[in-house]
């Protein structure tokens, strides 16, 4: 006979109605938890596959052929214990025409599974929505964070930028990119001026339809308003005073 959980499991990842025995979960959810854990901490450390990203972008002939940098962080276990030194870039950019409308990071975070998974199926989406906009060329960003897209946006004056970044893996999704848009992106940006839309991956978050569909309408709200952040709304309205707006914290 099914039990009363069994329902509500089915809807959601959560863990939710577990079996115990006593005061310990069972052996079934012990092993899953541990599972779940080891696939987290894995996709913190797994690198990003570069040359593998660079061809997926390669796939998208309106973007033109990306630039890879990487962040001041050395190496994993700094840019885990330092993240200000992920909002850094190491080297300076390469020079590139000024005044894009766009320019697109793609950041490892802390997750490069998620980008490396979803990052050019979301722009490949987002393309043909924003019909006429002048795109920089793409970034790959390894040891990053989001704000090192404030760098980007700055030293090539672009009017926007938005950061695909590897959010924080929990124990039930281990590769969810978020989308992080900045209106006059310079640094020292705070997150209150920057849009998310965050939990992109599917089958069981946002898919790259969708998400994509959201990032162009808080691109056109922006160029309305010439704001991000606490008072841009998704649709492009002005968020009523007092509101949060579709705020999210740095991954």
């Amino acid at each position: 006979m099914s039990d009363f959980w069994e329902a509500l499991r089915a809807r959601t990842p959560a863990r939710i109605g577990q079996q115990r025995f006593g005061e310990a979960p069972g052996t079934r959810e012990r092993l899953a938890f541990a599972s779940a854990h080891a696939a987290a901490r894995d996709a913190v450390h797994t690198p990003l596959d570069v040359p593998a990203l660079v061809a997926d972008l390669a796939s998208i002939p309106e973007l033109a052929a990306p630039v890879v940098v990487a962040s001041a962080a050395p190496d994993r276990a700094t840019y885990l214990t330092r993240p200000d030194l992920g909002r850094r870039l190491r080297d300076p950019l390469p020079p590139a025409e000024p005044g894009a409308d766009l320019a697109v990071v793609l950041a490892d975070g802390l997750c490069a599974t998620a980008v490396q998974r979803h990052a050019t199926g979301v722009l490949r989406a987002l393309l043909p929505l924003l019909p006429g906009t002048r795109w920089a060329p793409p970034v790959i960003a390894t040891q990053a964070r989001v704000a090192l897209g404030d760098h980007v946006g700055a030293t090539w004056r672009t009017r926007l930028t938005l950061v695909l970044v590897g959010e924080r893996p929990g124990l039930t999704t281990a590769d969810s990119l978020g989308a992080y848009l900045t209106w006059a992106p310079r640094p020292g940006t705070p997150d209150a001026a920057r849009n998310c839309v965050s939990n992109i991956h599917p089958p069981h978050g946002l898919d790259h339809a969708s998400a994509a569909r959201t990032i162009a309408s808080l691109v056109r709200g922006a160029r309305r308003l010439q704001a991000t952040g606490i008072v841009l709304k998704e649709g492009g309205s002005v968020a009523p005073a007092g509101a949060t707006g579709p705020l999210r914290l740095e991954a």
